[in-house]
This record gives C-alpha cells, structure tokens and sequence, in this order.
C-alpha cells in the first residue's frame, strides 16, 4: 500500500513538472508559431502525453492555455499602447483583425476597441487553482459597463 501511494505521489510531482516545463516554454516563446508537435519536440516528449498531462493539471487545453496567454498579452497592449489593433492582432498570432476581434469578443466580451477606449488594463484578482496537485495563478477579466472591473 506504502508503494502504491509513493508511485502515484511520484508520478503526480512528474506531470507537475512536465506541465512547469510546458508553462515555462510557451512564456518564453509566446510571440513565435507554437504547435503541440514543436513545444513536444523541444521538450522530448509525445505530444499526447504533453497534452493528457497540461489538461489534467490545468484544466484547459495547451492549445486553449496558449490562447488566452495571447489574448491576455494582446489586451494590455490594447490598453497600454496606442499601436493599431491589426499591428497586435498579428503579434498575438491571428492572420486578419475580423479572425482577432472574434477571440478577442470571445475572451473578454467585448471588441478590442471598445476595451481599448477604457484605456487601460486592469487584472481582476488573481485566484489560485489547484488541479491535480498544481498550483496556478489565473487571471480573470470582465468588461463592465464601459470599464474594466476587478
């Protein structure tokens, strides 16, 4: 019994650090063309295990997880910067404004120029998830009213 508890213990702190890894390479490349086959590649693992091992320690998709990552880096340059939307539209990955303020309208409720006339970028609380022994910091937005609410 002893031995069964310390292998699945084992193997709960090995997908933790697979998925820290995973979280890891995607920050440091989320402005460069990112698949599930590349980031298995450069992390010397199959990309099915990569992808069961991030949804059960995440709850999201990678593909999902890098998405709002994008999004999310696309909404503050929104509300820093007076740079053009089609300009972080493709920074953020997406090939045409329309295909961007659809994910953006998804994601945050709202166009990226109605987020970007509230003018600035404010994170709601962060909260902590705990999903198969790992802990995450996630970042919630809502549009309210014309302005951002935390």
């Amino acid at each position: 019994m002893g031995y069964r508890f310390r292998s699945e213990r084992n193997a709960l702190m090995k997908q933790s650090l697979v998925t820290e890894r995973i979280l890891s390479y995607v920050g440091k490349n989320l402005e460069s063309a990112m698949t599930l086959d590349t980031i298995a590649k450069e992390l010397h693992y199959s990309k099915f295990y990569l992808e069961r091992t991030f949804k059960k320690d995440m709850g999201i998709s990678l593909y999902q997880y890098i998405r709002r990552r994008r999004l999310n880096e696309a909404a503050e340059k929104l509300g820093n910067t007076d740079r053009p939307v089609i300009e972080i539209a493709l920074e953020a990955g997406y090939l045409s404004q329309q295909a961007f303020a659809q994910a953006f309208r998804d994601e945050y409720g709202c166009t990226p120029l109605e987020y970007r006339k509230n003018r600035h970028f404010v994170r709601k609380k962060e909260r902590m998830q705990m999903n198969a022994g790992v802990y995450v910091k996630m970042r919630e937005f809502r549009f309210q009213e014309g302005r951002m609410a935390a």
